[in-house]
Formats: structure tokens, C-alpha cells, sequence
């Protein structure tokens, strides 16, 4: 869903700019504010869409007051239908970070726009193909011929739908691209035949379950799903910031990280409803899902949750993969100038945690 939060959402992209000159001067040293009679460097961050699942963590590191607890205020905000995106926030100066996939790494710096993966949150998409039952949907080459819902033209649900049918031999000329948006229209397009299948995320998977609009034709919900039906760890929710600006700032950028960190600990080691109690009410319940359907959809997809932050082996080398065959030339790209792992392991460090994760290596992915 894309719903208007009077706590973290903005209303409107004049809205998003407006919190975001409050935070900051655009895309240079974040403002210190003061909180608790001491003096909190201001960091800001546009979410792609703060109150999905697969980023919930952006919003629950806010919840639990973790920003603040390692030394830093973040302003967040989430991007709106029609307004602009948290990646172009990021790279046009007006936040400092973005709360978006891995994959966008890449994708600017073939474009010339130096972006960094600064720490991994999760190790799949947390996206389900899901398909009318009408559509007779079971394998990605059964695409062929069908409307597939997406978030928008070229984004990464887009990016996402063209790799899966590529591995049933489905080309993207083979099928019609409709954009969807999410949550409520994204239902409405598979109710009213407009879309024979939707790339969509909890809670709007268990929304079209439970009204038995649509069922899961294709997991990528956790990273054994990745796996399966990508060949490998497909490294998902990051948080992405300009290169040079990182330079500059490298002690926000570890709080940051740091905090995140935290969080990602602190998912791994509470439940699901664990979870659903410390986010804002309106994420959990609403017109749309119960609570109780939440927090069963989080606890079926918990698993695209990465425990420690550091980015996957063999994550990289995915995304190249997929770039390569959706038409994307990133031969001028290298793994290593897309992430780091030094500011979450200088996190792990910190918190006094041991990594579980098999970690990415810079030259091979």
C-alpha cells in the first residue's frame, strides 16, 4: 500500500521537500539538532514506500528509537504515487539517503551517477508473482501472452518481472507491462482484469489472498525463494547514498549503519507480532488487512530478513546477472564500487555481535 501517514509519510513530493530542507542543505552536511540536552548530527531518508514489509525496517529502527540511541535524528519520508522516487531524492540532493534495492546501485552507475550499497537488509525481493487464478499462472513461462501488474514502467518490480520470465524463455516483447503502483490499485487492476498477475509485496499479497483475487504463482518472498527461481541470493532492501557525499560524511554514515544494524538484530532475535506491535498502527491495520493477517504474512516472508547487515556472497554476481539479462550493459561496472561492508562490520563490531552471514567479496560478488 501507498498510504499517507502523518508521522513518517509526506503528503505530497512539495511536502518530502519541505521535511527534507528542514533536515538539511541538500545533499551537503546534515544540521545538528539537539536532543536530550546533547547535539545529534540531522540525517534525512526517502523510503520506497515506508510502509511495505520488505522495508520495514527504515521505520522500525525509528520505532525503537535506534537513530537516536547511536547518535543521529533521522527525518524519514516515503515516496508517493506519482511523486517523485526515493532514488532520485537521493541522487538530485534532496535527502541523504535512500531506502531502496541494491540493484539501483548499479543501475546509476552505468548512468555515470556514482551510488554506494552502504548496508544490506535483505537477501530476496520479498515480492510474490501474484496471478489471477483465471490466468492459469504456474511457472514463468507461462507469462507468455499475459499483463503483468509492476510497481511503474522501468522500476524494479519492472527489472524483477523481466528476469523471471526471461527464465521460463519469456521475453519482455512476449508480454504486456502494465503499472500498477501498489496496495489498493494494484488490487483493484487484478479485480477488474487488468492485470492477470501483479509483482506486489505483503501486505498486499495476503490482501489478494484472502479475497481470493490472486494466489502465489512464483516466491521470492525469502531468499530460499530467491534461490529457487533466481539462481542465487538476490540482495533486496539496502540503504544507498551518494558516493562522494559518504566521503564527506562518513561518521553519520556509520551511525546510521550502526543503528540499522541494530534493528536487523533485533528482528532476528523477536517474533513477527514482535514486530507488528512496535510499528505504527496504520502499517498494521487497516482498511485493507487485520492485524492478525499482518503479522501471519510477515511471519511467512521473515525470512527476507538478513540477520547482521553485510551483503550475501554471491548477491552481487545475481544483480549482474539480471542487469546483463534485461539488456542493462554494466561491463564498465565493477562489484566493488556498488557496496561496502566496512561500515556494517564496523557496526557488528561495535554491538558486540558475530555475523551469521556468508559475506560478499568485493571482486567476485
Amino acid at each position: 500500500m501507498m498510504k499517507k501517514h502523518s508521522i513518517v509519510a509526506v503528503a505530497s513530493a512539495a511536502a518530502a521537500l519541505s521535511l527534507v530542507l528542514a533536515g538539511c542543505s541538500g545533499s551537503g552536511t546534515p544540521k545538528a539538532t539537539t536532543s536530550g540536552g546533547s547535539t545529534l548530527p540531522t540525517a534525512t531518508m526517502m523510503v520506497g514506500g515506508i510502509d511495505k514489509q520488505i522495508y520495514l525496517p527504515y521505520q522500525l529502527a525509528e520505532s525503537l528509537g535506534f537513530y537516536k540511541k547511536y547518535g543521529v535524528n533521522m527525518t524519514l519520508s516515503t515516496e508517493q504515487n506519482g511523486g517523485v522516487g526515493a532514488e532520485e531524492a537521493m541522487i538530485s540532493g534532496q535527502v541523504n539517503f535512500s531506502g531502496a534495492w541494491y540493484i539501483h546501485a548499479a543501475d546509476f552507475q552505468t548512468k555515470g551517477k556514482n551510488v554506494i550499497n552502504l548496508v544490506q537488509l535483505s537477501g530476496a525481493p520479498g515480492e510474490r508473482l501474484m496471478c489471477s487464478p483465471a490466468a492459469k499462472v504456474k511457472t514463468a513461462s507461462d507469462l507468455k501472452g499475459k499483463k503483468v501488474g509492476v510497481t511503474d514502467l522501468g522500476s524494479g518490480t519492472d527489472q524483477l518481472s523481466q528476469f523471471v520470465a526471461s527464465k521460463g524463455a519469456v521475453a519482455k516483447t512476449d508480454y504486456t507491462t502494465v503499472a500498477v503502483h501498489a496496495g489498493a490499485t494494484a488490487i483493484a487492476a487484478v479485480q477488474r482484469g487488468e492485470a492477470d498477475c501483479v509483482m506486489t509485496t505483503q501486505p498486499t499479497v495476503a490482501t489478494l489472498e484472502s479475497r481470493g483475487l490472486a494466489t502465489s504463482a512464483i516466491d521470492l518472498a525469502t531468499t530460499a525463494g530467491a534461490k529457487k527461481n533466481l539462481g542465487g541470493s538476490w540482495p533486496a532492501a539496502g540503504l544507498l547514498a551518494q558516493a562522494d557525499w559518504v566521503k564527506k560524511n562518513q561518521g553519520i554514515v556509520q551511525k546510521v549503519v550502526t543503528a540499522l544494524v541494530a534493528t536487523m538484530n533485533w528482528i532476528h532475535t523477536h517474533t513477527a507480532q514482535d514486530v507488528a506491535d512496535a510499528l505504527p498502527k496504520d502499517f498494521v491495520q487497516n482498511s485493507t488487512i487485520s492485524k492478525a493477517q499482518y503479522v501471519a504474512a510477515l511471519k511467512a516472508d521473515y525470512g527476507q530478513f538478513l540477520p547482521d547487515g553485510l551483503m550475501p556472497a554471491g548477491g552481487p554476481k545475481t544483480i549482474f546477472q539480471m542487469e546483463k539479462a534485461n539488456g542493462t550493459d554494466v561491463s564498465k561496472v565493477t562489484y566493488a564500487s556498488t557496496f561496502t561492508q566496512k561500515y556494517a562490520q564496523a557496526a557488528l563490531k561495535q554491538l558486540g555481535i558475530t555475523p551469521t552471514t556468508k559475506a560478499a567479496d568485493t571482486k567476485t560478488g
